[in-house]
């Protein structure tokens, strides 16, 4: 008797166990999404931002579209759908598990000061060009430092991987997806974890990426080197740039 007695508590136990294990239930999910889900903010929606929005929307991505006027984005997240939604660069650096940033590079000072505590430790991908006519004195220190350099200045304590920017985005939109070879993307960039971020973004946008090196090596593909502007598979654009097979 004392016997069945155990074993009965015994049981009892291991059912209240199972039964607490199932009320926990409900919180490990919304953790476990948090960290999986498909989640990028774009800061800037003009050409570059809207066609890669697009393309990673098209791949199950949740895409935060942002600007200093997100009212003007409404068409855009309308035009999208469910998976798209739009509001300010705060906003969005909070939602992605990455940020694109495509705006014009004489707005990177304002934009890594006002946002500098939500950028650091944030895999931020950097498709910006400077642009004499239009960028002024910060593409005066590009010229002199290198774009890499004065990226990671501007956003100082983000993760920075230069991906995106070298080719117009009418060259993206013609080529995403296509069959193999797909066309190759260089990227560039200090920390690993960012770079495979990065080449995640990249393949699932429908391309190839190519790591060419650390962040200095985005001046070999920036904007009027010679690097830049080339529709290549990955084998013609490696040895284009001189990365090993």
């Amino acid at each position: 008797m004392r016997s069945d007695c155990f074993g009965i508590f015994s049981v009892r136990r291991g059912v209240l166990a199972l039964l607490a294990g199932i009320l926990l239930l409900p919180a490990l999910p919304a953790f476990a999404q948090s960290e999986t889900t498909k989640r990028i903010g774009i800061i800037g929606a003009g050409n570059i931002g809207g066609t890669l929005g697009r393309l990673w929307i098209k791949a199950g991505y949740e895409v935060f579209f942002a600007s200093r006027h997100p009212e003007e984005l409404k068409p855009l997240v309308e035009e999208l759908g469910p998976k798209a939604r739009a509001g300010t660069p705060a906003e969005a650096i909070a939602f992605g598990n990455a940020v694109l940033i495509a705006v014009p590079y004489k707005a990177y000072p304002d934009l890594g000061r006002e946002n500098a505590a939500a950028l650091k430790n944030k895999v931020v991908i950097d498709a910006g060009n400077a642009v004499k006519a239009r960028d002024g004195a910060v593409a005066d220190e590009v010229e002199r430092d290198g774009i890499g350099a004065v990226s990671a200045k501007y956003l100082a304590g983000a993760r920075v991987v230069r991906a995106f920017n070298a080719a117009n985005y009418k060259i993206f939109q013609k080529n995403a997806g296509r069959p193999e070879p797909r066309m190759a993307v260089p990227i560039a960039g200090n920390d690993p974890k960012a770079l495979e971020t990065a080449r995640t973004l990249v393949s699932d946008a429908g391309f190839d990426p190519v790591v060419v090196g650390e962040l200095k090596a985005a001046d070999t593909f920036a904007m009027g080197s010679p690097g830049f502007g080339h529709d290549l598979s990955a084998p013609e654009l490696k040895q284009k740039l001189g990365v090993k097979p």
